[in-house]
């Protein structure tokens, strides 16, 4: 049967595929407009599967807010040029309507509900993937749940936004100031308290290998210096041998220099003070803390130093953050 005009504008209506994708769907399909949909869905199917290991680093982050319930959603894509286009948004957007009616407890829950044409989320992207002919993916989603919530969204890329969530209703200025300070900050925890155990535990493990390298090294340092050889020269085993052929160490001061490293590092590690080995690690992970955790973070709202904590209590003495949930296509 003969495809006319009408018939690719109501498939393309009712799909949102590209015009030759319909008129083709719609050959295929002998006129049948059910057929040429499920053509088009299984064309989405196709391209996703061929694109599946391009990276999506563009995209956009929708977030929505009902009473004491918030989500926060990504639809990622691989170019800005689709990112920008109007189909793309509205269906980044349409996606989170449909997560803020339904609470959907995950990401895979989110993905099989229904939108408004009754197909699934999951089907709309691959349809989305098939018109494009470029990579989509529904990479992010969080729900949260608090007495008083606030969203913000980076209003030039829309690739960036955060939930946070109060204890109480506060100030919209500091509310969205503290959103704010959680997109562009990135803090691990609310405090050092809520810190996850195996985040602090890493931390302080590497502060203490570091203070104990850097103790050897000072060491190591005075010892090379008092035998007339520059520790910069020496720094590496590839160091000694390219500044030996320079003809700036001799292969006495070279051979020196390998026996000093290995003699005094070793001695100097088995005799360290474990306690102020310790006491510098606990001062390492306690700038750890003020730097990424939300409540101990310097406010970038603030001309002083204050930190968030601070400011939130110059505000409301009784105001705290219950929770928050961040995402980046820029991270």
């Amino acid at each position: 049967m003969a495809i006319t005009a009408a018939d690719v504008m109501k498939l393309r209506k009712m799909t949102a595929a590209g015009m030759m994708d319909c008129k083709k769907a719609l050959e295929e399909a002998q006129g049948d407009f059910d057929k040429a949909i499920g053509i088009i869905r299984e064309k989405g199917k196709l391209v996703a599967a061929k694109r599946a290991d391009r990276e999506t680093s563009e995209g956009a982050v929708k977030a929505r807010i009902e009473g004491t319930k918030a989500i926060l959603v990504c639809l990622g894509c691989e170019t800005d040029f689709v990112s920008r286009n109007s189909d793309f948004q509205n269906l980044a957007d349409a996606i989170a309507d449909v997560a803020i009616a339904n609470l959907p407890a995950d990401l895979e829950a989110l993905k099989a509900c229904k939108m408004a044409d009754g197909y699934t989320v999951a089907e709309a992207v691959e349809a989305q993937t098939g018109k494009t002919g470029e990579k989509h993916v529904l990479c992010y989603y969080a729900l949260v749940e608090a007495p008083f919530i606030c969203a913000y969204i980076h209003k030039i890329t829309g690739k960036l936004g955060a939930l946070v969530g109060f204890n109480k209703e506060v100030p919209a200025e500091i509310a969205k100031g503290v959103a704010m300070q959680v997109a562009s900050m990135n803090p691990v925890s609310i405090s050092k308290e809520d810190c996850p155990a195996e985040t602090v535990a890493n931390e302080l493990a590497v502060a203490v290998q570091k203070t104990k390298e850097e103790l050897v090294q000072k060491a190591v340092d005075a010892a090379l210096k008092k035998a007339g050889i520059n520790p910069a020269h020496v720094d590496s085993d590839a160091h000694i041998e390219s500044n030996t052929a320079k003809g700036w160490l001799t292969q006495e001061q070279a051979d020196k220099a390998r026996e000093i490293i290995k003699t005094v590092g070793e001695e100097k590690m088995a005799t360290l003070n474990e306690q102020m080995v310790q006491n510098i690690a606990n001062g390492r992970l306690a700038k750890f803390f003020k730097e990424q955790t939300l409540e101990e973070q310097e406010y970038q709202m603030a001309d002083d130093k204050r930190s968030v904590k601070a400011a939130m209590e110059a505000v409301d003495k009784d105001a705290k953050v219950v929770v928050f949930k961040r995402c980046s296509l820029s991270d």
